[in-house]
């Protein structure tokens, strides 16, 4: 079976810390359940991820370098 988190055309994710969290929620003015979701059972999720926890993606961008969003993972 194919690892689709390790393809070269997936961004990285990366589970928050609850610092890391309560930073990036403060700074756009949100909470949680604010932030766009992703499914638990997404491919592209770290095998660690867990429904609540917050997912930064990082993705390359050709004005900006990179790109970076975040996620709530849901069931």
């Amino acid at each position: 079976m194919v690892d689709v988190s390790q393809h070269e055309l997936v961004p990285d994710h990366t589970v928050l810390e609850d610092a890391e969290i309560d930073s990036v929620l403060e700074e756009y003015g949100l909470s949680r359940t604010d932030l766009p979701k992703i499914k638990l059972n997404d491919p592209a999720l770290p095998d660690d991820a867990t429904p609540g926890d917050v997912i930064e993606i990082v993705r390359d961008s050709r004005t900006t370098d990179t790109a970076t969003s975040y996620r709530l993972v849901i069931e």
